[in-house]
This record gives C-alpha cells, structure tokens and sequence, in this order.
C-alpha cells in the first residue's frame, strides 16, 4: 500500500446504451490500456459476469464507472443509466469497491484522438468506447496519486 492505495490493477468501465468499454490499468496505477469492448446486455447478464470475469483475473482491486454528466454538471439519463450499471456491479464484484468518477467529454476525447491518429470514422465504433474507458481510468489514476487515495463516489448497494 502506497500513499493510502492498495497497489493492484484498477477497471474501468465507459457504459454507454449499446457497449461497455472496459480497460485497465498496471498493479501500480501508472497506465490504463484497453481491454474490449462488451455489447450490453439490457438485462445484464452478460456484460456484468463478463466484468466480474475480468475483475477476478486481473486482481482489480478497485472499479471505475463513468459518469457522463452534462457540461453544467447536472445529470440527466445517460448519468441516471451508469449509476443503475454501476449499481449491477457493485453488486457483483464485491467486496471490491466500485466508484463513480466525472466522465465529461470522454467520449468526445476518445474520437477526437482517433481520428487524430488517422483511425476513418466507422472503424472508429469497434473501439471508441474503450478508448473512452482508458480516458476514463487515467484520469482516475491521475487523481488518486494527487490526492493519494481512490477518488470518486464510493457505489453503495
């Protein structure tokens, strides 16, 4: 444990209406890689065991679920949809903690340097969200080293 965070592999997930980016980062929460992209499953099935799949094999010790706020910073269906998701989770992966964190403009970062990479448009789909989820993670794991501790909202069952 170092600064206040046990050192393990952190997930992150980017929860959208039709995918779930997931990514991850190294035992020391340094980088966020991808990891894949998951079809959601309305029900939840699927998608939420492919999750505790991952948490599982990787030893995460911590997940991440964006929050897709509006610029303003009020929530509105989509950030109503990842709570619900980040909910599922908590649920099925516990006692490892599931936190929210601030995911404005992810999405928009994601594409943004796709296409900065010369990556064509629909190409871009197959992984956008994972790029998301990265975007996500890294920004979490930038804030743990400043504050020295998980940041975001703890999910409560």
């Amino acid at each position: 444990m170092t600064d206040g965070i046990e050192r393990g592999p952190r997930l992150a997930l980017d929860v959208g209406s039709v995918r779930v980016g997931v990514a991850v980062s190294d035992p020391d929460g340094l980088v966020a890689t991808p990891v894949e992209t998951l079809a959601r499953d309305m029900a939840g099935a699927t998608d939420v065991a492919r999750v505790v799949d991952e948490v599982r094999e990787r030893g995460a010790r911590v997940v991440y679920v964006g929050l897709p706020r509006h610029l303003s910073g009020a929530e509105g269906a989509a950030a109503a949809s990842a709570r619900e998701y980040a909910v599922q989770v908590a649920r099925a992966v516990a006692p490892v903690p599931v936190h929210l964190v601030d995911e404005r403009m992810s999405t928009v970062s994601a594409h943004r340097s796709m296409q900065a990479a010369g990556r064509p448009g629909r190409k871009q789909r197959s992984v956008v969200d994972q790029v998301a989820a990265v975007i996500i993670l890294q920004g979490a794991l930038d804030a743990e080293r400043r504050a020295g501790a998980r940041t975001g909202e703890l999910v409560t069952t």
